[in-house]
C-alpha cells in the first residue's frame, strides 16, 4: 500500500475537490438565513432520507461499529438493533408532524425557535437553554468526527496523528462555511451512496478470499467462543439486563439528535415522507448489517496478528485487499461518512449560535446575510473548540459518540415527543424536561457504577420533570392550543 500511496491521494483529491465543487454550487443558491440552515425546505425524500442517513451514521459506521463488532462478537447486534428500531420510529412518529409543526409555529428555522414559539415563550430562556445543550453535546460529537479523520489519515498516510486531524478539520470546514445545507445535503447524498457502497464490498471480498461464512465463523469460534453468543461478554459473563437494555437504548437517542432532525423540517413536501422513511429504513439496515459484517469477517481475515486499534478494522481490511485505485476510492468512502456528520453538526451549531444566541440576544434586527455570515464563523469557532478535544489520540470514536448521543437523546427527546403529541404541555414543562435531561447525562456519567447507559435515567427523569412541571403550571394558552389542533387535524 506504501508503494501507491500517490494513487491513493490522487483518488482522495479527487473527491475532495467534487465536494468543494458542489460547496460552491450550493453558496450560489445562498441567499438568506432560511437557505443556509434548512436549504430553503425544498430537499426531496431521497436526498432528505439519504442525508438524515449519512449525517446520522458518521465514521462511526465504518470505524466504531465494526471495531466494537470485533471485540465483542455477535454482542454488537443489540446496538445495530436498536439503532435501527430508533431510525424507522423516528421517522414514523416525529417526521412528518414536526416538518408540520415547524412550520406552523412561525417557521422555525432550529430546533430552540421550535421550541420557543411552540410554547410562547416570551422570556427565551427555551431557546437559549436548548442552544447551550447543542453546543455542549455537538463539541464531544463533532471531536469524534475529528478522531475518525486523524485515524484515518494516520493509517492511510502515515502521518502524525495530530496534522491528519488538522488535514480533516480544514476539508469538513471548508464547503461548510460556503455552502451552508444546501452543500451538505448534497454532498450527504453522494457520501451515504458510497458509504453503503464500501461497507457491503469490503466482507463479500473478504468472505470470498477466505472461503465463505462458515471460515470466517470457525476463525472468530477459534479465536474466542464466546464472540459467537448474543448473551454473553467475551470473557463469558452473562450481559444481565442492565447491558442488553444499555446497547438497545442507543435506538432512543433519535428522537432528540438536532442534525437529523432538521431534515424532517427541510423537506419540501411532507407527504413525501412516507417514501423517505421507506428509504432511509433501508439504507440504514443494509449499512448496520454490513458494518457488523466487517468488524466479525475482520476476526479471521487479519488472523493472530490483528491490529493495535480495533476501531481501524475497516481501513485494514481495504488496505491489505485492493487495488490501490479501489482502495482511494473506498478509502474516500470513510472520510465520506466522517464529512457526512461532522458538516452536519457543525451547521446546526452555527445556525444555534447565529438564530439562537446572536440574533435573538444581541440582534433581533439582524439582516438575513448578517446571519449567515454570523453562522458561516460560527463553523470556524465551533470546528477550532471540537480540534482541541480531538487532539488526544487515546480519544474513541464509539466513546464520544456514546456520549453526544445520550445528551442529545435526554435533552431534547421527550421535549420533542411530547410537544408534538401532548396538547397540554407547556412552557415550564419543556424546560425542565430539557434542562434535567441534559444535566441528568453530565451527572450520571460520572457516578455510574453499574454500568447502565446514561440515555436511560436521562429520558426517565425528562419526561417524569416535563409531566410534573406541566401539571403543576398553568395550561398553555388559547393559541397555544389552537395551534396545536390545527396541526392534528392533517392527520
Amino acid at each position: 500500500m506504501t508503494g501507491n500511496i500517490g494513487i491513493v491521494s490522487a483518488t482522495f483529491a479527487v473527491y475532495i475537490v467534487v465536494m468543494l465543487a458542489i460547496g460552491y454550487i450550493a453558496y450560489k443558491r445562498t441567499n438568506n438565513l432560511s437557505d443556509y440552515i434548512l436549504g430553503g425546505r425544498t430537499l426531496g425524500p431521497g436526498t432528505a432520507a439519504l442525508s438524515a442517513g449519512a449525517s446520522d451514521m458518521s465514521g462511526w459506521l465504518l470505524l466504531g461499529l465494526p471495531g466494537y463488532a470485533l471485540a465483542a462478537g455477535y454482542e454488537a447486534t443489540w446496538i445495530a438493533a436498536g439503532l435501527l428500531a430508533g431510525t424507522w420510529l423516528n421517522w414514523l412518529i416525529v417526521a412528518r408532524r414536526l416538518r408540520v409543526y415547524s412550520h406552523a409555529v412561525n417557521d422555525s428555522l432550529t430546533l430552540p425557535a421550535y421550541f420557543e414559539f411552540r410554547f410562547e415563550d416570551k422570556s427565551r430562556a427555551l431557546r437559549v437553554i436548548s442552544a447551550i445543550f447543542i453546543l455542549l453535546f455537538f463539541l464531544f460529537y463533532t471531536s469524534s468526527g475529528l478522531v475518525a479523520a486523524g485515524k484515518l489519515f494516520e493509517s492511510t498516510f502515515g502521518l502524525s496523528y495530530e496534522i491528519a486531524v488538522v488535514l480533516g478539520t480544514l476539508v469538513i470546514v471548508s464547503y461548510t462555511f460556503f455552502g451552508g445545507f444546501l452543500a451538505v445535503s448534497w454532498t450527504d447524498v453522494i457520501q451515504g451512496l458510497l458509504m453503503a457502497a464500501a461497507l457491503v464490498i469490503v466482507p463479500i471480498i473478504a468472505l470470498n478470499t477466505m472461503g465463505g461464512w462458515d471460515e470466517a465463523r470457525a476463525a472468530m469460534e477459534a479465536s474466542n467462543p464466546e464472540l459467537l453468543t448474543f448473551f454473553n461478554d467475551v470473557e463469558g459473563n452473562p450481559l444481565g439486563f442492565v447491558a442488553i437494555i444499555s446497547l438497545l437504548a442507543w435506538g432512543l437517542g433519535y428522537f432528540g439528535q438536532p442534525h437529523i432532525l432538521a431534515r424532517f423540517k427541510a423537506i419540501g413536501d411532507d407527504a413525501a415522507l412516507p417514501t423517505a422513511r421507506r428509504i432511509a429504513v433501508i439504507w440504514t439496515g443494509i449499512c448496520l448489517i454490513a458494518a457488523l459484517m466487517v468488524g466479525w469477517v475482520g476476526i479471521g481475515f487479519l488472523g493472530e496478528a490483528g491490529i493495535g486499534d480495533a476501531e481501524t478494522v475497516f481501513l485494514a481490511l481495504i488496505q491489505a485487499m485492493m487495488h490501490p485505485v479501489v482502495a482511494g476510492i473506498l478509502l474516500a468512502a470513510v472520510l465520506a461518512a466522517i464529512m457526512s456528520t461532522a458538516d452536519s453538526q457543525l451547521l446546526v451549531s452555527s445556525s444555534a449560535l447565529a438564530e439562537d444566541f446572536y440574533k435573538a440576544l444581541f440582534r433581533r434586527d439582524a439582516t438575513q446575510n448578517e446571519l449567515v455570515w454570523v453562522g458561516r464563523f460560527a463553523v470556524i469557532g465551533i470546528a477550532l473548540l471540537a480540534l482541541l478535544f480531538a487532539f488526544n489520540p487515546e480519544s474513541t470514536v464509539l466513546g464520544l459518540v456514546s456520549y453526544a448521543w445520550a445528551g442529545f437523546g435526554a435533552a431534547f427527546g421527550p421535549a420533542v415527543i411530547l410537544s408534538l403529541f401532548w396538547k397540554r404541555m407547556n412552557r415550564n414543562g419543556a424546560l425542565a424536561g430539557i434542562i434535567v435531561g441534559g444535566l441528568t447525562v453530565v451527572l450520571y456519567k460520572q457516578i455510574d457504577t453499574i454500568g447502565l447507559y446514561e440515555i436511560i435515567p436521562g429520558v426517565i427523569l425528562a419526561t417524569i420533570a416535563i409531566v410534573v412541571a406541566t401539571l403543576l403550571s398553568p395550561p398553555p394558552s388559547a393559541t397555544i392550543e389552537a395551534t396545536f389542533d390545527e396541526v392534528a387535524n392533517r392527520y
